[in-house]
């Protein structure tokens, strides 16, 4: 079996019931909530770094 690297593909079209792609927007939303919630804990641990080093600003 040969491997071409460099084959494009383009897709015009895909063939998906209305339910099904509800079903799967819902699925997709219900995973984003942990996601963000790992990001925020990130961002909170990140700015408090910040925060720490260069001090708050509410002098």
């Amino acid at each position: 079996m040969s491997y071409e690297p460099n084959t494009r593909v383009t897709v015009v079209d895909i063939q998906m019931p209305f339910w099904s792609m509800v079903v799967f927007m819902v699925k997709a939303a219900i995973a984003s909530i942990p996601a963000v919630f790992i990001l925020t804990v990130i961002a909170s641990v990140f700015m408090a770094i910040l925060s720490a080093l260069f001090g708050s600003g509410l002098r």
